[in-house]
């Protein structure tokens, strides 16, 4: 967006086909100023870019003159970035540190401000007869109460015409009409809007020239199953639509506050940053936040699918929405209830699906002509046969208006914008978040796959991977230097208090402590002297064995950090340590390779470290790489012919993600970049990479067989038309048909689980 160009978003309430999506844009692209346009339909949203002098009240009043609802949403975006410090010097091998190149990284945290509505009056009620469908039970809506009369009516027709066969045809047009007059003020306001082919019109030219030429009970009842799949139209839409904002519903409405020693309930919207809040097991998590004491089990399947409960404790971050297990927790509140990960889901999501496919846009200037074309082949058939073949008239006029319905576009609009939205939909449910219908298709036609190693292929923090004993047991190596690192905040450190912690091993107090600045940390314990130092500093403090070189050397040659243990200057043991590899890494690389994808490992970690992690993994390594070698080597594969996804953290790896076809970011919580990367995997996940790329796949083959239905219902029964085996019933419930299954086929996406 240039500086001189402004960007407002609203909410539309009203629409439930592709054929509103398609009004709306088209009567605003014509107000002067407007530069684009992106209208959701399973979003319920619209965001226009225009000058800042356009005139955004006459844009309300065409948008609210079609019979629809708007309002503009109103709120800011903030964004600050969270860079890791590099590490410090602590007296370990740092030259064979798993995490050389974590300093480097950086992860970005992006709030929404919050949307606040504010209604308008201008809308007519029940003019488009599309209401939103979330709002009520169907019976109650304006397009519901629309049908219900159109049905009553036509039931009144037929019951006074059995009584009274004289009053002939004109009961049936009254019936019409109930359901007739709305139709026909959308489609004069559409064409006043400078949108004269719409499916009203068609509608409407077909239910006028029936009753023209003496076909009354069946223009009746054509309206009456338009309106019929109108309002299936709008239950699906409302189903799509209701599928991500159930999420917001996981939040819940009340939290405890702790405030001066004292507990309190507030609502959960209150919420600050900052603010502690108290959990008793079973609790839904009110806000993303921090454990500041306690340890549970956190059921995290309401956002990430995944079923077993994850253990957390003291430092650890909870989300919105989540489950407290068993014991009491305290969290510090890290975001706000308008920026916590729920919301910005959901948020991403909605405007997501603004965002319009290859394939979309295709079908979306295929129809405009399409439209039109129709339109013309039905006056070729009503007028052409009488006048050159000397056809009957009211045959063939019957038969061109029969077309007219068969013609309608709306199962070929919405066949790809209903698919995509419930694909984005069951992403989002799975923590997998694309930015759009272009996204989404691109991400099924991915040929091979780069994955940064630190925080994506591994879990991005180092742990203790052997303790060895050199002279003492390997739990009084453990507990020594837990002793030694006790209050310490370097990540090695924290690794080794993990580990002992674990293993339930009690460090014991430490006096005299001192670090000395490249070899390591000393101190007095229990009366002896411990020194927890890199191999050099110990080889050059107690000379070490060949015996012990070897398997210090070993370690190393495995991508692991050694630290050495030293009681009063004799070696007592050794504590390795790696940033190691998530748990479903190998099973998710596995995935992708099975499925035909290439995957290669992109890393500026040393090659010593990166190759062992490699090896372990079984994928090809590229180590010691600049950003713009990176880079590089994307524009290599892109070379090869190859399709290319790279998955980072969004922002060390920021020209790779430009470079790449897709760029993933690797994230958890609210630290994932969203912002950055065209999709990103919420919860960390390796395994999700191949599962985006499988939904991308499931969700292109349901297109495929929306687009082959609709398509193909329509070629049968415009041959059938045509030869004199249908009317205009079966005509109505061709394209009523062929739309509602168009759409429920699409909303099977939305109980996607993952590849088999």
């Amino acid at each position: 967006m240039t500086a001189s160009q402004a960007q407002t978003r609203y909410r539309v309430e009203g629409m439930d086909c592709a054929g509103c999506a398609a009004k709306i844009d088209s009567a605003v692209r014509r107000i002067p100023g407007v530069e684009d346009v992106s209208v959701s339909v399973a979003a319920g949203t619209m965001t226009v870019k225009h000058s800042p002098e356009s005139n955004l009240a006459e844009l309300e009043n065409r948008v609210t003159g079609l019979g629809y609802t708007v309002a503009e949403l109103k709120g800011k975006a903030k964004a600050k970035a969270k860079v890791r410090p590099d590490a410090a010097e602590h007296g370990h091998d740092n030259h064979d540190d798993a995490g050389d190149d974590r300093a480097d990284h950086a992860h970005a945290t992006h709030g929404h401000g919050s949307e606040n509505h504010h209604d308008h009056d201008e809308g007519v009620e029940g003019l488009h007869g599309h209401d939103a469908p979330t709002s009520g039970p169907w019976w109650k809506s304006p397009k519901g109460r629309l049908t219900i009369a159109s049905g009553a009516a036509l039931v009144l027709a037929f019951a006074i015409h059995y009584v009274w066969p004289a009053s002939g045809v004109w009961v049936f047009i009254v019936a019409m009409l109930v359901g007739l007059v709305p139709i026909a003020k959308r489609a004069l306001m559409a064409a006043i809007a400078g949108i004269p082919f719409t499916i009203e019109m068609l509608m409407t030219i077909a239910a006028v020239g029936a009753v023209i030429i003496g076909a009354g009970e069946e223009a009746a009842t054509v309206v009456f199953l338009f309106l019929v799949g109108e309002l299936l139209e709008g239950v699906a839409a409302g189903k799509a639509r209701s599928s991500i904002q159930a999420l917001t519903t996981l939040v819940p409405k009340t939290a405890f506050i702790e405030e001066g020693g004292k507990t309190r309930e507030v609502p959960a919207q209150s919420l600050e940053v900052g603010a502690m809040v108290m959990m008793r097991p079973g609790d839904r998590v009110p806000a993303d936040g921090e454990i500041t004491d306690g340890e549970s089990a956190i059921d995290e399947s309401p956002v990430s699918g995944e079923s077993v409960p994850v253990r957390k404790g003291v430092g650890d971050k909870v989300f919105a929405g989540t489950i407290n297990g068993d014991t009491v927790l305290r969290i510090k509140v890290t975001a706000a209830a308008a920026d916590n990960t729920i919301a910005r889901v959901v948020k991403l999501v909605e405007e997501a699906q603004e965002s319009k496919a290859p394939t979309e846009r295709f079908i979306d200037r295929f129809s405009r002509w399409y439209t039109p074309a129709v339109v013309g082949v039905a006056a070729m058939v009503a007028v052409v046969p009488p006048l050159v073949f000397g056809g009957n008239w009211n045959e063939w006029i019957y038969k061109g208006l029969a077309l007219l319905l068969i013609g309608c576009p709306c199962a070929l609009v919405i066949s790809v914008p209903a698919a995509i939205a419930a694909s984005l939909s069951a992403g989002a449910k799975r923590g997998l978040l694309m930015k759009g219908g272009a996204v989404l298709e691109a991400l099924g036609k991915v040929t091979a796959v780069a994955l940064d190693k630190t925080g994506t292929l591994t879990l991005g923090k180092p742990q203790v991977t052997d303790v060895v004993s050199f002279g003492k047991s390997e739990a009084e190596v453990l507990r020594l230097a837990a002793a030694l690192e006790t209050g310490s905040s370097h990540p090695l450190a924290i690794a080794i208090l993990a580990k002992a912690s674990a293993d339930k091993v009690q460090a014991p107090a430490a006096s005299k402590a001192q670090a000395l600045g490249g070899k390591g940390v000393k101190a007095n314990v229990e009366g002896t002297e411990v020194f927890l130092a890199s191999p050099q500093a110990a080889e050059d403090t107690a000379k070490l064995t060949e015996v012990q070189k070897s398997q210090i050397a070993a370690l190393n040659d495995e991508g692991k950090t050694v630290s050495v243990v030293l009681v009063d200057n004799k070696v007592a043991g050794a504590i390795a340590m790696r940033d190691e590899p998530r748990p479903d890494a190998f099973a998710g690389l596995k995935a992708l390779t099975d499925s035909g994808i290439k995957t290669i490992m992109l890393t500026g970690d040393n090659k010593r470290t990166a190759a062992a992690i490699g090896k372990q993994l079984g994928i090809e390594v590229r180590a010691a790489l600049l950003p713009e070698d990176k880079q590089r080597i994307v524009g290599e594969l892109k070379g090869q012919g190859l399709i290319v996804a790279k998955v980072g953290d969004g922002i060390n790896d920021a020209p790779a993600l430009a470079a790449a076809d897709v760029g993933i970011a690797m994230g958890g919580g609210t630290d994932v970049a969203l912002e950055t990367a065209d999709a990103a995997v919420l919860h960390g996940r390796v395994g999700d990479v191949a599962a985006m790329i499988a939904l991308s796949k499931a969700t292109m083959a349901n297109i495929k067989q929306n687009i082959t239905m609709a398509l193909g219902l329509k070629a049968v029964f415009l041959v059938t038309t045509v030869i004199g085996l249908t009317g205009l019933w079966p005509a109505i419930m061709a394209d009523t048909g062929a739309t509602v299954l168009v759409t429920a086929n699409a909303m099977r996406l939305l109980r996607w689980k993952g590849a088999a």
